[in-house]
């Protein structure tokens, strides 16, 4: 399947060039979640289906006046239909995932489809993805994006997985469309205490690795 029109712009992802994925058990309050990391300049956040009942969690973040709210670790059409009733701004799979691709781009939705060689990094394209993740990007670091960019100059790829501030930097110098922060950033445990201070100062520390790369654009 190719897909018949271009992939939507995520906005607010590729202004700042940074996602937050919250992988938590718990999330007590999400509003205040969104608020914390938008304190600290993150202003796209990934909830995942990894956590319970993240559905009435999207319902509830839907429309959130400082954040852009979307669902990770989506691997089944019916998921990305829920999501997408549920108010997801954005959805992402964790690798190829054909179905979810047709459900998002039928709709209009922003999909970040997972991808890890040549061959599926082409496919993911193909299939209508706004952004290609790339995962686990940690293994192989920054130079196998550049790599990647040899072929597809055009592809935004989005490293996941072993980001961090010490190395977000290096991503987006390797050609990076934006990062993506994981547990380094929102902590499961500081999530499911509320320590919101906590959060934002590791978003903020993230994000002013990135503040050369956010004035270029």
């Amino acid at each position: 399947m190719t897909a018949s029109a271009p992939a939507p712009d995520p906005g607010a992802l590729f202004r700042d060039r940074a996602l937050a994925v919250v992988r938590a058990e718990r999330i007590p309050d999400v509003a205040a979640l969104c608020h914390a990391l938008a304190d600290g300049g993150v202003r796209t956040v990934e909830l995942t289906f990894t956590t319970p009942g993240v559905l009435p969690l999207l319902e509830e973040a839907a429309g959130h006046p400082r954040a852009e709210v979307g669902v990770g670790t989506v691997l089944t059409a019916d998921q990305a239909k829920a999501a997408i009733d549920a108010g997801a701004s954005f959805l992402v799979t964790p690798g190829l995932r054909r179905a979810v691709a047709q459900v998002a781009v039928a709709a209009g939705v922003p999909v970040y489809l997972g991808a890890f060689t040549p061959t599926e990094v082409a496919e993911a394209m193909d299939l209508g993805a706004s952004a290609v993740k790339i995962f686990p990007a940690g293994r192989l670091g920054p130079g196998y994006l550049r790599d990647l960019l040899g072929p597809y100059p055009q592809a935004r790829l989005l490293p996941s997985g072993g980001v961090s501030a010490d190395n977000a930097a290096e991503f987006l110098a390797a050609g990076a469309a934006a990062v993506c922060a994981g547990t380094s950033v929102v902590p499961p445990a500081a999530v499911a205490a509320g320590d919101w201070s906590l959060i934002t100062a590791r978003a903020r520390a993230f994000s002013a690795a990135l503040t050369p790369f956010r004035k270029e654009r």
